[in-house]
């Protein structure tokens, strides 16, 4: 299996959506790995601050035009941004349930959440199979209650190999003006 450091492709899923990013939105990239979203938005002109526990793979990143790398624990420490509002969003392969208040403070209004991870069902794929770490059907929907959904999708993929995946893409309703139905 392929450790998230290694992975250099943008997901598909990321990358069909990165287009609503606009150039020159701030953008989090959450447990960013080997920084494969970083890359993909700061090349489409987003400002991003790309953050994970991982030293080595934050040092990869640091520097990097448009890119603000940061190196936290977030399962362990205190929530790092506790200021900050983003744009955009995105989460790929990390759950760590906790954080979804956090997410959702962070995100500014009409912002967009780009999220995607295992789900219930991979056990059978190999890892990640301890339940923890696994969205139950439908939890996406659950964190976005109350956000414009673009599109949700769970169930089996094989792009790199086969998994139990739960994605969704949603928008946080504006501050002002109508509700996004």
């Amino acid at each position: 299996m392929q450790d998230h450091l290694n992975l250099d492709r943008p997901s598909r899923w990321v990358e069909r959506f990165a287009a609503l990013v606009e150039p020159g939105a701030r953008a989090l990239d959450l447990a960013c790995g080997g920084g494969r979203h970083t890359r993909l938005l700061a090349a489409r002109g987003a400002r991003v601050t790309a953050i994970d526990r991982d030293a080595a793979a934050i040092a990869r990143l640091d520097g990097r035009p448009g890119v603000r790398a940061l190196c936290a624990d977030l399962e362990n420490g205190h929530w790092p941004l506790a200021d900050e509002q983003f744009d955009a969003l995105v989460v790929a392969n990390y759950l760590h349930r906790p954080l979804f208040s956090d997410l959702r403070r962070c995100l500014a209004p009409a912002g967009v959440l780009i999220y995607e991870t295992f789900m219930v069902g991979n056990e059978r794929f190999g890892r990640p199979s301890n339940p923890d770490f696994l969205l139950r059907a439908g939890e996406l929907l659950d964190l976005c209650a109350g956000m414009w959904i673009v599109a949700f999708e769970q169930g089996e993929i094989d792009d790199i190999k086969p998994a139990m995946v739960q994605r969704i893409c949603a928008i946080q309703p504006p501050a002002t003006g109508p509700r996004i139905p």
